[in-house]
């Protein structure tokens, strides 16, 4: 969809939009559609865990930090490596589609992600470390994989899945926030509190074995479980667009402020002298409020001829939660909470939605998702671990603090520049009928889609 076109639909990017499934998986698929609740069951669990093993961390640091010795600097890279693979990760998603399906990989993805949370918890410091690394790249691909399949397999009924998706992983991420503490309280450590989340990551893996043993049934040993389509054009080369850096960088600051947020909030509230389980839950609440921010913006955004004004908005929203926490960290820390809540969520929902309104086609608006993603993820990896060592030199909150709210303000000029109503917007790509569609390949209303 053209930015340029403020009626037609926001939708999701395909991330199979280029690849057509051997015919054993797509008639295994068309039976695994028959009976839906398997496969619901299975996204929501999934969407579950996409943030549940990063949101618990959190109110956990102070006491991990103690128990390893770790400086403050040090201790950011518990939250900061995760980003990194989060975004390293994205880059091989599509291709263990392509070769083994995107069921096994997000079956695959789940088992791993058990994986690293327990290994997170095993004595040596660097598993803490080598860890987390594992469930950034789970994460990853969960990221890639998931809008793709239930744009897929829900193509009539994409906005409410879409809804019922993100509501859970918003959910997932306040549940572990607010039980972390009770959770190490009940088991008597970090590490059980911790641990705990690899339960939850197990069940969702259970539930969708039996799909990746399914669609993959018929295939022969080692048939790739999907082609890609032969294409003509390389489309636009958005390194080379400065409108496609644009919404990389809106991408990258707005994660960077919300990891820093979702590292810092906790210890900030503790170090000026709030209990460690309210603060837990003041961050649990801050979490449960982005669903507001993330359903209203982008609804909005898909109305509107410019976003400049949301780019705005959602970076003036976070910039006063910043001040809040700067001039009242513990008075007003439940307002602070919403209004930072609300502003991450808007624009975590402007950011995605604009990779879909400044591309002309959906190839071109998964390419513009991949690289911001993974720049967007690399970039936002570097806030938490700056500002904990400035934290650590200047021995306080003051100077980070502020050095986020310049972020704030880079963050608004970048919503000025890709929420623009551009005439060089990034164009479709020449390329052939896909076979699943009847249709031109563009985000265009009553497009039927034919499944595989």
């Amino acid at each position: 969809m053209s930015g340029t076109d403020s009626t037609a639909p926001v939708d999701l990017i395909d991330a199979e939009e280029d690849l057509v499934p051997a015919p054993p998986v797509a008639a295994a698929r068309r039976r695994l559609r028959a009976h839906p609740a398997l496969l619901l069951a299975g996204i929501v669990l999934a969407a579950v865990n996409m943030r549940a093993a990063l949101a618990g961390v959190s109110p956990l640091l102070n006491e991990m930090a103690q128990h390893f010795h770790l400086a403050a600097a040090t201790s950011s890279l518990v939250t900061t490596i995760p980003l990194v693979f989060m975004g390293l990760g994205s880059v091989i998603a599509p291709r263990l589609a392509r070769r083994w399906g995107t069921e096994t990989a997000l079956c695959g993805a789940l088992i791993a992600l058990c994986g690293g949370i327990v290994l997170r918890v095993a004595p040596p410091v660097a598993a803490l470390f080598v860890g987390g690394a594992v469930v950034g790249a789970s994460i990853a691909l969960l990221n890639v994989l998931m809008p793709g399949l239930i744009k897929r397999d829900f193509p009539d009924r994409a906005a409410g899945m879409t809804a019922l998706y993100s509501t859970a992983m918003i959910l997932g991420a306040t549940v572990s926030a607010a039980s972390a503490v009770p959770l190490e309280n009940a088991l008597g450590s970090w590490r059980g509190s911790l641990v705990s989340w690899a339960l939850l990551a197990a069940v969702a893996a259970l539930v969708w074995l039996p799909q990746a043993v399914l669609a993959r049934r018929g295939t022969r040993h080692g048939q790739a479980a999907a082609t890609p389509v032969h294409t003509t054009g390389d489309g636009p080369k958005l390194t080379r667009s400065p409108l496609a850096w644009q919404v990389t960088l809106f991408m990258g600051s707005q994660s960077l402020i919300a990891y820093v947020i979702i590292a810092w909030m906790p210890t900030i509230f503790t170090d000026h002298g709030m209990g460690k389980s309210e603060a837990g839950l003041v961050f649990a609440f801050s979490t449960l409020l982005q669903m507001a921010g993330s359903f209203v913006v982008p609804t909005l955004a898909g109305r509107m001829r410019r976003q400049r004004l949301l780019g705005v908005a959602v970076s003036v929203l976070m910039a006063c939660g910043v001040v809040g926490l700067l001039i009242a960290p513990v008075a007003g820390a439940w307002l602070w909470a919403a209004i930072l809540g609300v502003g991450q969520g808007g624009a975590l929902g402007l950011a995605l939605t604009m990779m879909v309104l400044r591309s002309g086609d959906a190839h071109t608006a998964a390419r513009l998702s991949g690289m911001s993603q993974t720049g967007g993820y690399l970039l936002a990896a570097v806030g938490p671990l700056a500002l904990g060592a400035v934290h650590q030199s200047t021995g306080g909150w003051t100077v980070p603090l502020v050095l986020l709210l310049a972020v704030c303000a880079g963050l608004a000029l970048l919503g000025m520049g890709a929420g623009r109503r551009a005439a060089d917007d990034l164009p479709a790509r020449p390329r052939r009928p896909h076979p699943r569609t009847t249709c031109a390949p563009r985000f265009t209303a009553g497009c039927p889609t034919v499944p595989p």
